[in-house]
């Protein structure tokens, strides 16, 4: 029996290797060029309007508003679910892999995903539903089976099946375990026991569940609140470290621009350098995976395509600001190279040791806990919104208790394949997502047309 175990799981890493690598890529990356060419870039030639978007108020009809958060709450939450462990751990592998040119290729897919996110963004207020309690909401089921079409539903229930395996934070519990147990318990002489992981579960637990049990009301008002926070927080002591080094910043660049464009070592080393940039800037933004639509579909907005421009402000964001912030410490303090096992997160925090010795790693695992707790937060509320579409409103509460329960479980186990399992999940729901974009995308455009024109 722990053979055939041990075969399965080998089976679903290998499986996980192979959708969620290069086909993954194509798909997200190559759909999401597709939409930035036929929406005549609006990711830089609306950018200006995104950002006046988020100053301005609700549609004037609050009459015909249907919806639980602000555009501007919706924008928060879904960030406060991209900037997580990726931005950190994500960056410092790909620089290990790839080197310094890997961040120019991150900026081009931001500007790739943020194409993406405004359809999504576009299409989560065109077509909303309603749930077995008669609340209104949105996300990828509900544009399927309102723009697509009742027959589509099968492909609604898919992505919801999907969703709920997807959205599970394995890999924020247990690295966050992981980098307590590294820079705190073990440094100290506690040994890591499973008692040890359990109670840290439990802890988590108990934060987390504090938020998440009272809805999206208040997942929204703390990520409102905290993401603002913890974003300009890393941007300022990333400042300070580029104060102490300001001499090295030129050459930080200067590695950035030259990396991404070496032909030196021939056209294959020039695609991988590319390649490894632009797709781990595109699972770390999940523009095409269809999380960002369920969020801004909570939104009170009435007008599809200003939400769509408020959406698309995330991959700049969290793919864009966030990753660049992360990338420039760790190019100055050149600890990534010549890894041959990189493990991202003590990358990043040997980096940050490195440059403000005593305190760096410290400080670099405080933001750790807010990016880890927020993506956690937010990634229940995609499950409530699967669990919801799937099996009604009444039977959320029951999500909750288990999201709750799997946390605990990744604080104590190792988890390669488990997180192998939820890269399928993310890999299958950005099919369902892309395909139904793309499908819809002329509608879309003929919502730009009538809005820019009125604009």
């Amino acid at each position: 029996m722990e053979n055939v175990l041990n075969a399965l799981g080998d089976w679903i890493v290998a499986a996980s290797d192979a959708v969620c690598g290069y086909p993954e890529f194509f798909l997200l990356i190559g759909g999401g060029l597709f939409l930035f060419l036929y929406s005549g870039a609006v990711s830089i030639r609306r950018l200006p309007r995104a950002i006046k978007a988020l100053r301005e108020k609700q549609a004037s009809d609050q009459g015909k508003q249907s919806g639980q958060i602000s555009s501007v709450q919706a924008l928060l939450s879904a960030i406060a679910a991209t900037v997580g462990m990726g931005n950190i751990a994500g960056v410092a592998i790909a620089l290990s892999i790839g080197g310094p040119g890997t961040v120019f290729w991150m900026w081009v897919s931001a500007l790739v995903g943020m194409s993406t996110k405004f359809f999504e963004g576009t299409l989560s207020i065109m077509y909303k539903g309603k749930d077995s309690a008669g609340e209104v909401q949105g996300g990828p089921m509900y544009i399927i089976t309102k723009g697509l079409g009742e027959k589509w539903k099968p492909l609604a229930v898919a992505f919801s099946i999907f969703g709920l395996v997807g959205t599970l934070c394995f890999m924020q519990a247990n690295q966050l375990v992981e980098s307590v147990t590294t820079v705190f318990t073990t440094p100290m002489g506690i040994e890591n026991t499973l008692l040890l992981r359990f109670i840290m579960g439990v802890i988590m637990v108990a934060i987390v569940g504090g938020v998440i049990l009272g809805g999206i009301k208040r997942i929204a008002l703390f990520a409102s609140r905290i993401v603002p926070v913890m974003v300009i927080l890393y941007l300022v002591m990333v400042l300070v470290i580029m104060v102490m080094h300001v001499k090295e910043i030129p050459g930080v660049f200067g590695q950035i621009f030259e990396g991404a464009f070496d032909m030196r070592a021939g056209f294959g080393a020039f695609a991988y350098v590319a390649l490894t940039g632009a797709r781990r800037a595109a699972f770390v933004n999940e523009a095409g995976v269809g999380t960002a639509s369920m969020m801004h579909g909570a939104s009170k907005n009435t007008e599809p395509v200003r939400e769509g421009l408020i959406a698309m402000l995330g991959p700049a964001i969290d793919s864009g600001l966030v990753c660049t912030l992360t990338s420039i410490p760790i190019i100055i303090a050149g600890n990534y190279v010549g890894l041959t096992d990189p493990k991202g997160l003590y990358v990043a925090l040997g980096a940050w040791g490195q440059l403000l010795p005593g305190v760096g790693h410290l400080l670099l695992m405080a933001i750790v806990f807010f990016f880890a707790f927020s993506t956690m937060f937010s990634y229940s509320y995609y499950g409530q919104k699967c669990t919801n579409f799937l099996f009604g409103a009444h039977n959320v509460k029951w999500y909750n208790y288990y999201y709750l329960a799997m946390i605990v479980v990744a604080a104590m186990i190792p988890l390669k394949v488990m997180v192998s399992i939820m890269d399928l999940g993310f890999a299958l729901m950005a099919l369902c997502t892309m395909f139904t974009i793309i499908k819809l995308a002329p509608r879309v455009k003929q919502q730009m047309k009538e809005y820019f024109k009125k604009a």
